[in-house]
């Protein structure tokens, strides 16, 4: 197995695989990229090249990334001239697992014994996948989030024949390249989409309820909780609020709802324990110190007080003009 991880191959140029090309590429990591022909490569390396030139003119890129893209990223004629050399590949086509099975069965025919296969999956089990990977103890889920250049997280999962020592390496290679990656068990969803659509699934109930409209549930989410999220998971918040509190609203959730709102048996073993969050010194954080809480809560506070600051000076998103518009 790979000991580190310097030389990379994305196979898919479109959106997804191009966007973590570039930001393979910016980081001084050689990508050769490839797609389903040389033609549709070609075009795709001038539409990366162009949107980095753009993305540094607009201050969304440091200065020097387009150069260092254009310097790192090269194209290949096939996936096999792609893979051929590369310590890691990551597969980005479209989320069909036909599709997936027939390129990553290419890909680890041609690739190096040690080479290392990710795939960049949203919802598709790595069992799923595994199944057309020869040697598939090297092989595991390295999703990204759209717009790969500038969504810090990454989600990895190993299948069952994955060989652990593989995650310490692209843990590293990501890290290198300033991306936060959290390993999760091979499930449907994994946990970045498991969440986001049960908010999108309540969103549309709460919409069709007609409690609110679905500008307004908008409003909600990103100027109260989604507000609090590029800081802290719901763990960390609900340590912040109290975790006996979050207990007490959920019984009234229950009450309303039935079972699909009961309190989660985690936060009664919790409670029941006597950990009440921050506030007590104990929740699911662990323990705090009287000291680390105070730190804790000043991060907090300066951390909401730049957001309101960064939201003001950006001015509001198109959405919502359009919502004032149509409103």
């Amino acid at each position: 197995m790979r000991a580190m991880i310097n030389s990379v191959a994305v196979i898919g140029a479109g959106y997804m695989g191009g966007g973590i090309a570039q930001t393979l590429a910016a980081a001084g990591m050689s990508v050769t990229l490839a797609d389903a022909s040389p033609e549709a490569t070609a075009k795709a390396l001038v539409r990366l090249l162009a949107e980095a030139k753009a993305f540094e003119a607009q201050g969304l890129f440091p200065a020097g990334a387009a150069d260092a893209i254009a310097a790192n990223l090269r194209t290949a004629d096939s996936i096999e001239d792609a893979v051929r050399e590369v310590d890691f590949i990551e597969e980005a086509v479209f989320e069909v697992p036909a599709v997936k099975h027939e390129v990553l069965r290419r890909i680890s025919a041609a690739a190096r014994p040690d080479a290392i296969i990710g795939t960049n999956t949203s919802t598709l089990p790595v069992a799923v996948l595994a199944p057309a990977v020869e040697r598939p103890e090297r092989f595991l889920t390295v999703h990204f989030s759209n717009p790969a250049p500038f969504i810090p997280g990454v989600e990895l999962v190993a299948g069952v024949d994955t060989d652990p020592a593989v995650i310490p390496v692209v843990k590293e290679m990501l890290a290198r390249v300033k991306r936060s990656s959290a390993q999760v068990a091979d499930t449907p969803g994994f946990v970045l989409n498991r969440l986001q659509y049960v908010l999108l699934k309540e969103s549309n109930a709460i919409v069709e309820e007609g409690i609110a409209t679905a500008e307004d549930v908008d409003t909600i989410v990103r100027t109260t909780f989604g507000f609090r999220l590029p800081f802290f998971g719901p763990f960390a918040i609900a340590d912040m609020a109290g975790l006996d509190v979050y207990a007490n609203c959920f019984k009234t959730f229950e009450d309303a709802f039935g079972a699909r709102f009961a309190t989660p048996v985690l936060l009664s073993t919790m409670v029941a324990e006597g950990k009440h969050g921050l506030k007590n010194g104990a929740g699911f954080y662990g323990t705090f110190d009287e000291s680390m809480a105070a730190e804790i809560v000043a991060y907090r506070n300066k951390a909401y007080a730049r957001m309101a600051q960064l939201l003001e000076e950006l001015g509001p998103s198109p959405f919502e003009k359009q919502a004032a518009r149509t409103g």
